[in-house]
């Protein structure tokens, strides 16, 4: 099973979205546009998703070290 992590070079805000995409083998771009559609929905609760991920989240690097 594969680990979610940040991206620490697909990234534009934290990496979340950028390590997201890298998981699940899709274009980064794709999760973004649907990120932003999400928080416009749920009247921006997703903001709190994204950023409580951002501090959770290990980065690429340290899932690479562990492996």
């Amino acid at each position: 099973m594969k680990k979610i992590y940040k991206s620490t070079t697909n990234k534009k805000l934290a990496g979340v979205l950028g390590g997201l995409s890298e998981v699940m083998n899709v274009d980064a771009n794709i999760l973004r546009i649907a990120y932003i559609a999400l928080t416009l929905l749920t009247s921006g609760i997703f903001v709190l998703v994204y950023f409580g991920a951002a501090l959770m989240l290990p980065s690429d690097q340290e899932v690479k070290f562990k492996d």
